[in-house]
């Protein structure tokens, strides 16, 4: 199994942000990050969940962690998409 911790936060909301994917794969580590100059904490918290999950073969067993209610509710219990359905429809198709 693939395990996937992410984070993701900005400085004002909207401000300069930045997200983090730590991608744990067979005893091996990598990190991925990236940096928006205009962006609010939970674009960065949906980025860093789809950028660990497209760095892994699509075909594997993954548990992604992440501390944003957000992410975790609107995936779980189908809180409204009612922003960054860009970043949605990525999600998903990861998903």
């Amino acid at each position: 199994m693939i395990t996937i911790h992410t984070d993701g936060a900005c400085i004002g909301n909207p401000g300069p942000g930045g997200w983090a994917a730590i991608v744990l794969q067979d005893g091996a580590k990598r990190s991925l990050h990236g940096q928006e100059d205009r962006t609010t904490n939970n674009r960065m918290e949906m980025l860093a969940v789809v950028k660990g999950l497209e760095a892994v073969p699509e075909s594997a067993d993954v548990m992604v962690f992440s501390d944003s209610q957000y992410v975790i509710n609107t995936m779980t219990r189908s809180w409204k998409r009612n922003k960054n359905k860009d970043l949605w429809a990525r999600l998903d198709a990861e998903v």
